[in-house]
């Protein structure tokens, strides 16, 4: 049964949920922020509280990149985007897999419809706002996919190692094509990409990886 913020003993729940079952406690003082370029920001998942700052700062739009849940960490960030006057928009993405065509031409078209400033956020503001950073600073500001690749870096807590690094794989396919065949990253999104395929390429080098650099422990 979903819960019922009006519900005393449900909105505790909520609370519970956001600070314990979503590890909230981590995110009190820490929120990961950073300033991507024009009016658009990134974060992790915000508390309540940190939403009311966004909307004394000017912030319009919020966009979630978890996607709607039933979750109390949810349920309070609808709840105080509403109190609080801001947009909210649910866009969820992933963190470990290839995404489709559809929803990289969806990323073009919504940066050109919200209303700025903006923030978006997932869990930990470390991979998939790295994704739609670095979308966003192509599409958006124009910037080529090699500096706008920066948004995936350590310097936000993104870590490659591990099946968030399909993320780094993606662009980096691209740019491997680009080299030999200059070709703008849109029309490669729609004319050369297969989501399937970078998938499983990444995946067999990832157990390559694992045989050889453990199994074999070559150097």
């Amino acid at each position: 049964m979903a819960l019922n913020l009006n519900n005393p003993a449900d909105r505790k729940q909520a609370v519970r949920d956001l600070y314990w079952g979503d590890h909230g406690f981590l995110r009190t003082h820490f929120h990961n922020r950073h300033h991507i370029g024009g009016n658009m920001y990134r974060e992790n998942q915000p508390r309540p509280e940190r939403i009311s700052q966004w909307a004394e700062e000017g912030i319009r739009t919020v966009i979630n990149l978890r996607g709607e849940s039933p979750k109390g960490f949810y349920l309070l960030e609808r709840e105080a985007c509403e109190q609080y006057g801001l947009n909210l928009i649910n866009f969820k993405m992933f963190s470990r897999d290839t995404h489709i065509k559809a929803k990289i031409r969806a990323a073009q078209e919504l940066f050109d419809l919200i209303e700025y400033p903006a923030v978006m956020h997932c869990k930990s503001g470390a991979d998939r706002t790295g994704i739609m950073g670095v979308l966003y600073r192509h599409f958006k500001m124009g910037d080529p996919i090699e500096a706008a690749i920066e948004q995936l870096s350590f310097k936000y807590m993104h870590v490659r190692h591990g099946k968030t690094g399909m993320l780094d794989f993606f662009f980096e396919d691209y740019l491997r094509y680009n080299e030999k065949h200059p070709t703008d990253f849109m029309d490669w999104v729609e004319n050369i990409y297969d989501p399937a395929d970078v998938k499983a390429r990444f995946m067999a080098g990832k157990v390559g990886s694992f045989v050889t650099d453990t199994v074999l422990r070559r150097e």
